[in-house]
C-alpha cells in the first residue's frame, strides 16, 4: 500500500499519473531531462528531479539513473507510462529487486509477452486465436524455413520475436525473396531489440486491427473493457483509434474479451493490458499483448465511464478492482485523433517552440496533452503532442463532435497532423468505418492531400 509514485516517463502520459495520484491522495514525483525541466508534469508533481541530459539514453532509458532518483526521493513505486522502459521486463526486475513495486504485471509476465514467439506460444495454450504461423523460432536452418514458408502459404513475414513499434518485420511474397529477407531482419533485430530471433506467419492481406483492453489485479479478478479499431495506420503507426470497431458483431467481440481475460488468468497477468489483433474475413489473429497502458486507452475510458489509470495503481497498491465484468457496461462511441508535431503531408518532424496554442471543448470533448503556449518540443522525443478524443451518443455524432474540435483547434510556431485529421474525418473511407490497416496508404498513394492549415 504504497503513498508515493515517481513516474519514469514524459509528456501528457506523465501528466496523466499526476492527476492520478492526485485523485488517489498519493506522492507524485516526476522524474525529467534537462529539456523537460518547464513541463507541465513538472510544474504539477508534487517533487520533480532531473536524472540527467536531453538523449533518452541518459535519462529516461537509464535504469541507473531512476532507480538512483527513486532512492533519493524514497519512492515507494514506480509507474513507467507507456514507451522508453515500460514493457522492459529488465527494468521492472530492477524495480522489484530494489524493494519498490513496479506499476505493471511481474517481470516474468513481461518477459513471457515481450518475446513474440512464448507469448504466441501462452495465447495458443490459454485458447486464444493466432495468427498461422511457425511453431517456434527460427533455427537457421534455411532448408528448414523454406519448408515452414511452403507451409504457411506466401505471402508470409518474417517477424523479431523481440519486436514492436511496427519495426522487425518484413513481408516476403516469393521463396526467391525469404533468405534475404531473414538475414535482413534477423540483422535488424539483433541491433534494435538485442534479440536476433525470428519466427514467420501467414501475411494477411487487408486485415483490420482490433485490440481488446483488460484489467485484472492479484485477487483473481480479471475483465475486458471492450474493443478498440485502430486500423487507421500509417507505416504501422497508428493515427486514430475509436471504440466500439465497427461491424463486428457484439457476440463476437465478446467471445474474444472472455477468452483474453482467462487468458490474463493463466500468465498471471496485473494490471492493464490489451491483447491486440489482426481480423479478416471473420477470424481473430492474436500478434501481441502490450503489457502497459497504451496510447489510446482514453477511447476506452470515454465509452466505459472507467478510470484505467486510476485501477491501474490501486491494482499495483494491493487493491481488488473497483468493478466487475457485469458493471462494464458501454456506452457510444469515442474516437481519438493522435496530434503529432510533423507536416500533414510530408510527417517530417516539426520541433520548436509553440506560439499559439488553443484547445476545443464541448459537449463530449477531451484533449490529452502537456503542451502550451510557450511550451518547446524537443527533436529528442517523439513528436505527439496531443490526444483529441471526441464521444458521441453514436458513431456519427462522435465524428461530427471530432470535426468541430479539430476545426477549433489552433496551434502556432510548429506544423501539426491536425489539417491531416481534419481531411481523414471527411474522407469517404474513414466516415463510413470498417477499414483495413493499409487505407490511409492507399488514400496518400493515390494523393489524398490535407489542405493547408487554417
Amino acid at each position: 500500500m504504497f503513498d508515493s509514485v515517481m513516474i519514469a516517463n514524459r509528456g501528457e502520459i506523465a501528466l496523466r499519473v499526476v492527476r492520478a495520484c492526485r485523485t488517489l491522495g498519493l506522492t507524485s514525483i516526476a522524474i525529467h531531462s534537462e529539456a523537460d525541466s518547464g513541463t507541465r508534469a513538472v510544474a504539477l508533481a508534487d517533487r520533480a528531479l532531473c536524472i540527467g541530459p536531453a538523449a533518452a539514453a541518459k535519462s529516461y532509458l537509464s535504469i541507473d539513473h531512476i532507480l538512483a532518483a527513486a532512492k533519493l526521493t524514497q519512492a515507494q513505486s514506480i509507474h513507467p507510462g507507456y514507451g522508453f522502459l515500460s514493457e522492459n521486463a529488465d527494468f521492472a526486475e530492477a524495480v522489484e529487486k530494489a524493494g519498490l513495486t513496479f506499476i505493471g504485471p511481474p517481470s516474468h509476465v513481461i518477459r513471457l509477452m515481450g518475446d513474440k514467439v512464448s507469448a504466441k506460444q501462452a495465447m495458443q495454450a490459454a485458447g486464444v486465436p493466432c495468427v498461422v504461423g511457425s511453431e517456434g523460432a527460427l533455427s537457421g536452418d534455411a532448408d528448414e524455413a523454406r519448408a515452414i514458408a511452403r507451409s504457411i502459404g506466401y505471402p508470409v513475414i518474417v517477424k523479431a520475436a523481440g519486436g514492436g513499434g511496427g519495426r522487425g518485420m518484413r513481408v516476403v511474397q516469393s521463396e526467391s525473396e525469404l533468405m534475404d529477407a531473414i538475414a535482413l531482419t534477423r540483422e535488424e533485430a539483433a541491433r534494435a531489440f538485442g534479440n536476433p530471433a525470428l519466427y514467420i506467419e501467414k501475411f494477411l492481406q487487408h486485415p483490420r486491427h482490433v485490440e481488446i483492453q483488460v484489467l485484472a489485479d492479484s485477487h483473481g479478478n480479471a475483465v475486458w473493457l471492450g474493443a478498440r479499431d485502430c486500423s487507421l495506420q500509417r507505416r504501422n503507426q497508428k493515427l486514430v483509434e475509436e471504440s466500439p470497431a465497427v461491424g463486428i458483431a457484439p457476440e463476437e467481440i465478446q467471445k474474444l474479451g472472455e477468452q483474453c481475460a482467462r487468458a490474463c488468468l493463466e500468465i498471471g497477468y496485473r494490471g492493464a493490458g490489451t491483447f491486440e489483433f489482426l481480423y479478416e474475413d471473420g477470424h481473430f489473429a492474436f500478434i501481441e499483448m502490450n503489457t502497459r497502458v497504451q496510447v489510446e486507452h482514453p477511447v476506452t475510458e470515454m465509452v466505459t465511464g472507467i478510470d484505467i489509470v486510476r485501477e491501474q495503481i490501486e491494482v499495483a497498491r494491493g487493491k481488488p478492482l473497483s468493478f466487475t465484468q457485469s458493471d462494464v457496461v458501454p456506452h457510444g462511441h469515442a474516437i481519438e485523433c493522435r496530434i503529432n508535431a510533423e507536416d500533414p503531408r510530408s510527417f517530417t518532424p516539426s520541433p520548436g517552440e509553440v506560439t499559439r496554442w488553443i484547445v476545443p471543448g464541448g459537449p463530449g470533448i477531451r484533449v490529452e496533452s502537456h503542451m502550451h503556449a510557450g511550451a518547446t518540443v524537443s527533436p529528442h522525443y517523439d513528436s505527439l503532442v496531443a490526444k483529441l478524443i471526441a464521444h458521441g451518443s453514436t458513431r456519427q455524432e462522435a465524428m461530427a463532435r471530432m470535426r468541430t474540435a479539430l476545426a477549433e483547434f489552433e496551434v502556432q510556431g510548429i506544423h501539426t497532423t491536425i489539417a491531416l485529421h481534419r481531411a481523414l474525418m471527411e474522407e469517404p473511407g474513414v466516415t463510413e468505418g470498417g477499414f483495413d490497416i493499409h487505407h490511409l496508404e492507399r488514400c496518400l498513394a493515390a494523393g489524398f492531400t490535407p489542405k493547408e492549415q487554417a
